[in-house]
C-alpha cells in the first residue's frame, strides 16, 4: 500500500537549486546531488533539482559531460531565475561571491556557502542583510570540511557558555607538521611532498602562513561568542619558520607541534573579552589533539555544561566538503517549508571585544643558540627574572668542543605576550646569544 507522504513527494514541485562554481567542490556537490537525489527525497520528503550552474567556460564544461542546458556563464542567471530557491556559492572568490550572496538574499533566496574567507571578512554585512530580508544563510562547509562543527555550536551546544575551542583546522599544514615530526623532514621537504600528493596548492601561502585557519577561527569565535571578530584583532603565525630541531626538542620534552586555532573566554560575564589566535603550539603527547595526523582536522570544544567534546574528521577534499554542503542544502530546503528565527548567526551582548595580544597569557617553549661557556644560563635567567617570568625546566645538550655554540631550551611558566616580547628583545641582544631566539607557545588545555 502506498504511503501518503510518498504520493505527496511525487506530486510536489521540485525545489530548484542554483550552483555557482564547478571546481573540485562544486563538481562534487553536483555529482552527489544527482546520485543522492532519491535518498534525499526519501529522507526529506522534498525533491531537490539542480536548475542552473554558473561556470566560467560553458563550452568546456559541456564537453566534460555536464548538461549544457543548465550551464550559464552569468551568476546573475541563478538569482534571476524564479525557480531557483536555494543558491549554493562555491566559487571561492571575493567580490563576485559577495555580490552573488547579497543579491540572492535581497531576492529572498536561501544561501549556502563554503567561502570561509568571505564570511570572516564580510560576515557582519552578510548577516545584517540576512536579518533585514529574513533569509537564512548556511555555511557548515566553511569550517572543518565534513565535520559538523557549525551545527554543533549553533544547535547542540546552544545552552552552553563556550569556555574554549582548540582546533586543528587546516589539513595541509597538519600534513606538513605530521611529516616533519614523524619523518624528520624539513619544512621545504614536507611542503614539496604535500604538493606532490595534491594536499597543498601550488601557491600554499594561505595554508602555511596560518590565515586559512585564522578565517575559520574567526567564524567559530564569532558564532560561539555572538559578535563578528575583526581580523586585525587576532594573532596569526604560520608554520614556515619551524625547524627539525623544534620537533626534536619538543619530542624529548614530551610534546608534539600542531598549528592550533585557540579561542577562549575568561568568563561569561557582561562585557567579557575573548582571545582568538592561530599559531604553532606545543601539545602534550598524551592529549588527543596530538594524535590527529595527516590531513585530518579536529576541534575540541569545552562547554560549561557539557564539558569536553571532540569533533574529528577530514577537513578538506571534494567528498567531505560536499557532504557538509548537502547537509546545508537539506536544511535550507526544510527552511523553505518552515521559516525559522535563527538565520545562521544570532548576535548577543555578553561579549564584544577581543583581548589585546600583549595581555594574552601562555606558557612557552624557548630555544636559543648560545656560546657554551659559564654564566650564559645565569644571564638569560636574570633577564627573565627581572621581568617576573619563571622557568619551569631547562634542557641543554653537551657541546662537542669548548666554546662551541649549543642549543639552550627552556620551558617558561605562564607569562603575557608583552613580558615575553620584552624578554626576547633583551635576550637576543646578549653577546652570548648567536641567533635570534625562537619561541613557540605551549597549551595544556587546563
Amino acid at each position: 500500500m502506498q504511503q501518503p507522504h510518498t504520493q505527496q513527494i511525487q506530486t510536489q514541485q521540485p525545489i530548484g537549486i542554483g550552483l555557482a562554481g564547478l571546481g573540485n567542490v562544486g563538481a562534487g556537490v553536483f555529482k552527489h546531488l544527482q546520485s543522492k537525489r532519491t535518498l534525499l527525497r526519501e529522507r526529506l520528503g522534498l525533491d531537490l533539482e539542480v536548475r542552473k550552474v554558473a561556470v566560467r567556460d560553458r563550452v568546456r564544461r559541456a564537453a566534460e559531460g555536464f548538461p549544457e542546458a543548465i550551464l550559464t556563464e552569468r551568476w546573475q542567471d541563478l538569482v534571476e531565475d524564479p525557480e531557483v530557491r536555494i543558491v549554493v556559492e562555491v566559487m571561492g572568490r571575493k567580490e563576485e561571491s559577495l555580490a552573488l550572496i547579497l543579491e540572492s538574499i535581497a531576492r529572498k533566496k536561501i544561501v549556502v556557502t563554503a567561502n570561509k574567507a568571505l564570511l570572516a571578512e564580510y560576515g557582519r554585512e552578510i548577516f545584517e542583510a540576512a536579518t533585514l530580508h529574513g533569509v537564512p544563510v548556511f555555511y557548515e562547509a566553511a569550517v572543518g570540511g565534513g565535520i559538523p562543527i557549525i551545527k554543533a555550536l549553533r544547535e547542540a551546544l546552544v545552552g552552553n557558555h563556550i569556555v574554549s575551542i582548540h582546533g586543528i583546522i587546516n589539513g595541509t599544514s597538519n600534513y606538513i607538521l605530521t611529516r616533519m615530526q614523524e619523518a624528520g623532514l624539513s619544512f621545504p621537504q614536507a611542503l614539496e611532498e604535500a604538493q606532490a600528493l595534491g594536499y597543498a596548492e601550488p601557491d600554499p601561502a594561505a595554508d602555511v602562513n596560518g590565515w586559512d585557519a585564522a578565517h575559520k577561527a574567526i567564524i567559530l569565535a564569532s558564532l560561539a561568542y555572538g559578535f563578528w571578530i575583526p581580523a586585525d584583532k587576532i594573532y596569526v603565525e604560520g608554520i614556515e619558520s619551524l625547524t627539525a630541531s623544534d620537533f626534536r626538542f619538543a619530542r624529548e620534552l614530551g610534546y608534539g607541534i600542531k598549528l592550533l586555532g585557540i579561542i577562549k573566554a575568561a568568563s561569561d560575564t557582561q562585557g567579557a573579552a575573548i582571545e582568538v589566535r592561530v599559531h604553532p603550539t606545543l601539545v602534550p603527547e598524551k592529549h588527543v589533539l596530538a594524535s590527529v595526523n595527516g590531513v585530518f582536522n579536529a576541534v575540541a570544544v569545552k562547554g560549561n555544561v557539557v564539558g569536553d567534546t571532540l569533533f574529528y574528521g577530514r577537513g578538506a577534499g571534494q567528498d567531505p566538503t560536499s557532504s557538509a554542503i548537502l547537509s546545508d542544502i537539506a536544511e535550507a530546503a526544510e527552511a523553505l517549508q518552515y521559516p525559522r528565527r535563527n538565520l545562521g548567526f544570532m548576535p548577543h551582548g555578553l561579549y564584544g571585544s577581543c583581548k589585546p595580544l600583549d595581555e594574552i597569557l601562555s606558557e612557552y617553549f624557548l630555544q636559543l643558540c648560545v656560546e657554551d661557556r659559564p654564566g650564559v644560563i645565569a644571564q638569560v635567567a636574570g633577564i627573565l627574572g627581572e621581568l617576573n617570568v619563571g622557568i619551569s625546566s631547562i634542557f641543554q645538550p653537551e657541546a662537542e668542543a669548548e666554546g662551541a655554540t649549543v642549543p639552550l631550551v627552556m620551558m617558561i611558566h605562564t607569562a603575557s605576550h608583552a613580558q615575553m616580547r620584552m624578554a626576547l628583545d633583551r635576550i637576543g641582544a646578549l653577546e652570548c646569544v648567536r641567533k635570534t631566539p625562537r619561541m613557540i607557545r605551549v597549551e595544556h588545555f587546563s
